[in-house]
């Protein structure tokens, strides 16, 4: 039998759980605790739980399957890890502090096949899926990272915006979401949470019939299908005339304000023209939609490059003038690792070279 990650299991799967095993239904609620508010490294620390049930645990689950191999620091406080999952695969994690909270980036699958030219996490194919477990074990990794510094500090935010495409794992995903959420558990607000689609049409459709108050951000980063289409595949199946009717379903469904997330290459989106375009692609949505316009960090593989600051301001200024909701996202960690994929892909093919 194959262990799963016991942080896999909502509240609700672990009761039941509990209760197949011939566990009482408190048991839960212990384990529970000493999961996510006293943050124990075994199941030998839960002393109030029974060894019954102590050894039914250990045949089971794993409670810790992350092993953490790189980890770098940026001078604006920013910490990348790097870590091994329990099969070998190598995932990335992302601790950002803004001035709002703690923010933690979290991955989602092993690599990613959505093919987006500008990016780094698809230099690499998806091998598979990350389980619920494996994803919210990032967070309890960097929240052990706080409880270590004895600061007192905790993750406040998480940003569904790492390696892979949540929406390609949405099972997973959406239990996650529920885990990290729940009120005795971490408890981070749902509206403390954003999850990244590129833009799987179907799976907006079905996001927004959960009604989970979690914030939804697009990775749209063209205006046009001709442009969208060169640099993100993933245009070709979800043109503009489906991805748009899956964005008013969702906005009039939630009446949520959604990010459209817009990275700027140089001489390639960054032009005036599509500022326009975006601002009229926008326009009948501009109480809810507000665009991130995120400066580009190079990746060497694919050639692109930043925009320089005066493209940047004029995109921005266009969008302003045309009723549109923006800012210029601030850069974290560009003295490490910092497009999201960079550091996985450079530890591979290190490993690579030396085998």
């Amino acid at each position: 039998m194959e262990k799963k990650s016991i942080f896999g299991l909502t509240i609700d799967q672990l009761t039941g759980w509990m209760l197949e095993h011939g566990q009482k239904k408190f048991r839960a609620q212990q384990v529970w605790e000493w999961l996510y508010q006293k943050r124990v490294k075994s199941f030998a620390e839960m002393t109030n739980v029974n060894k019954d049930c102590l050894a039914l645990l250990e045949e089971h689950f794993h409670i810790h399957t992350l092993k953490q191999v790189v980890k770098q620091e940026s001078k604006d406080g920013t910490v990348k890890f790097l870590f091994q999952l329990k099969d070998g695969n190598l995932i990335e994690t992302v601790l950002m502090r803004q001035h709002y909270g703690l923010s933690v980036c979290v991955t989602t699958q092993v690599g990613c096949n959505i093919g987006c030219s500008f990016c780094a996490s698809g230099l690499l194919r998806k091998n598979r899926d990350l389980e619920s477990g494996e994803i919210v074990e990032q967070i309890m990794y960097v929240q052990k990272h706080f409880d270590e510094a004895g600061k007192g500090e905790r993750v406040s935010h998480v940003v569904v915006m790492g390696i892979g495409e949540p929406f390609d794992n949405f099972e997973n995903v959406v239990n996650f979401l529920k885990i990290i959420n729940a009120p005795k558990g971490l408890a981070i607000g749902a509206r403390h949470i954003t999850v990244s689609t590129s833009g799987l049409a179907p799976k907006i459709y079905a996001f927004a019939d959960l009604d989970l108050q979690v914030n939804l951000a697009i990775s749209l980063h063209a205006p046009n299908n001709e442009l969208r289409s060169r640099i993100m595949k993933i245009n070709r199946a979800y043109p503009l005339e489906k991805l748009m009717p899956a964005i008013d379903y969702y906005l009039e469904k939630t009446n949520r304000r959604i990010t459209f997330e817009y990275i700027l290459l140089k001489d390639v989106n960054d032009h005036k023209e599509e500022a326009l375009q975006l601002a009229k692609l926008l326009q009948d949505k501009r109480h809810l939609a507000y665009v991130n316009l995120i400066p580009y960090n190079p990746v060497n593989e694919h050639g692109y490059q930043r925009s320089e600051k005066e493209s940047i301001m004029t995109f921005y200024d266009t969008l302003k003038k045309n009723g549109i909701n923006c800012v210029v996202r601030q850069e974290h960690g560009t003295d490490i690792d910092a497009a999201c994929g960079q550091l996985r892909s450079k530890q591979i093919k290190k490993a690579n070279r030396t085998a």
